[in-house]
Parts: C-alpha cells; sequence; structure tokens
C-alpha cells in the first residue's frame, strides 16, 4: 500500500494548516510548532468528498483551545471532508502528530503496518486520534481518517474561534461552500 487517501474533517480541511503536518510550521492561530512529515512533499492531489457519519466537538484542544473535531462514524448524517493523496507513511506521521508524537516513531511504524489490514476500523490505543477508520476508495485507492475510538462517550465542548476559521477556510476550499451553508452545517457538530 503506497498511496492513500488521508480525509480530512477539521482544522485540516485548510490547505494552508495542514501543510504544517506535512513540511513543518506553526499555523496561525495555533499554539503548536509541527515538525513535519519525514517526507515532506505536497500530496498529489487533493479532493472535497462526503462521507457518511456525523462531526462531533468535544474534549479541550491544548493547540486551539476549545473543542476538538472527531468524526464519529456510526452515526447518521454525512461530513463535509476533504481527501489529501499521500503515501501511507505520510499519513502515518500526520496521525503521530495528531497525537503529539514524532513523526517516524512507534506510533507511526505501527500504524503504517496495520493500514493494510484495516478493512472498517482499527483502534491503537485509546488516545483522541488513536482510531483509524477505512472510509472506501477513491479512485482505486483506500481513505483512511483518524478518530477517537470512543467518541460517542466524549463530553462535549465548543470549539475555538481559531480553529473555527481553519474549519471554515477548508470549507470554502475543498466544497465552495458560501458563509450561510457553513454556519449551518457547523451548527450541527456543536
Amino acid at each position: 500500500m503506497d498511496r492513500v487517501w488521508y480525509v480530512a474533517y477539521g482544522s485540516n480541511l485548510a490547505m494552508e494548516r495542514f501543510r504544517c503536518y506535512v513540511s513543518g510550521g506553526q499555523p496561525s492561530g495555533g499554539a503548536r510548532m509541527y515538525p513535519g512529515c519525514r517526507n515532506p512533499t505536497a500530496p498529489i492531489r487533493t479532493q472535497g468528498v462526503m462521507i457518511p457519519g456525523r462531526l462531533v466537538f468535544a474534549g479541550a484542544s491544548k493547540t486551539w483551545g476549545g473543542g476538538s473535531a472527531f468524526y464519529h462514524w456510526s452515526a447518521a448524517g454525512e461530513v463535509a471532508a476533504r481527501a489529501y493523496l499521500l503515501t501511507a507513511e505520510q499519513l502515518s506521521d500526520v496521525a503521530a502528530q495528531e497525537m503529539w508524537r514524532e513523526p517516524g516513531g512507534e506510533f507511526a511504524q505501527q500504524l503504517t503496518a496495520v493500514l493494510p489490514g484495516v478493512e472498517e476500523l482499527h483502534t491503537l490505543g485509546p488516545g483522541r486520534y488513536e482510531t483509524v477508520v477505512r472510509l472506501g476508495e477513491l479512485d482505486g485507492m483506500p481513505m483512511f481518517t483518524v478518530t477517537h475510538g470512543t467518541v460517542a462517550d466524549l463530553e462535549p465542548a465548543a470549539p475555538s474561534p481559531a480553529y473555527l476559521h481553519w474549519i471554515r477556510t477548508g470549507l470554502r476550499e475543498a466544497h465552495g461552500w458560501d458563509e450561510e451553508r457553513i454556519a449551518d452545517y457547523l451548527s450541527l457538530g456543536e
């Protein structure tokens, strides 16, 4: 499994913000500097996608303050997302950084190793983004995202304005939505 789609549904919807995970850097409004992937090559392609499930805001983000976005795969509804065509190693490095771990470290290596066998979902641990969900295929390549393994049990929390800025930016970029549609969509996740 060389090429995979990483499917983003939170602040990573915005290309500028997502680039911090790939090539390193600190996103505007964020409190964290990201080391970037071992392979800092930009995504080959991106595409706006809709995936079944629900967007949930919960917990407390150390980077943004307020709640973080989580994907609730078994809930009714649709989630607006953006797929990035990456290497499996890059996807694993992005997921590791979501968990405040080093790119190429033990978590990233474990995730790269299990990806080919994930048919629906696989939980690597109890952390915020330690469950990988397979979302089918796009152009013959598998699509994956990461979320919390028991998202239905998380305490809801409103996201910060800085975090919402990046989600709004990504929804405009990936889906071409106007502010009214974005506001309606985001009110469903709160």
